[in-house]
């Protein structure tokens, strides 16, 4: 556990519910895509994306996401969900996202998403502005 979610920048553990089951008796494809998302929204959260957002009406969309299954989850469980950014480009960052059952002690799923730095005042693609780069490959640094 400890080698692949170390690489994460931000973990956070979130327990399994038992509403997230479905009728095959383990946690629904579709919540997977939930976890990924919480954890980018608190590593969003650590660079004050939001209040970055609020300022200059430049901030986050997701353009794309995967996730590869590597073993079903079910309740009663608690997850690590880890996420880091994997690359940047001028317009767009790719991040990594790890869901770790501490039950099992394995990796259940991993994936990927796109997100693209968008001018929701003009509604057009950016390029990630340099303070809001800096604050990601500062937190990416303190993470290693």
């Amino acid at each position: 556990m400890e080698d692949v979610l170390s690489a994460c920048t931000v973990t956070m553990n979130i327990p399994v519910a038992w509403g997230e089951m479905d009728a095959m008796g383990h946690v629904n494809n579709i919540i997977y895509f939930r976890y990924f998302e919480t954890v980018r929204i608190e590593y969003f959260n650590r660079l004050d994306m939001m209040g970055y957002q609020r300022e200059s009406g430049i901030g986050p969309i997701l353009a794309s996401t995967e996730c590869r299954f590597k073993m079903p989850l079910q309740y009663p469980d608690t997850i690590i969900v880890g996420a880091k950014i994997l690359s940047m480009e001028e317009d767009r960052f790719v991040m990594g996202y790890e869901v770790f059952s501490t039950k099992h002690k394995r990796i259940a799923a991993d994936g990927e998403g796109v997100v693209v730095t968008y001018d929701y005042k003009n509604n057009k693609k950016v390029n990630i502005p340099d303070a809001l780069r800096a604050k990601i490959l500062e937190l990416e640094k303190m993470g290693e």
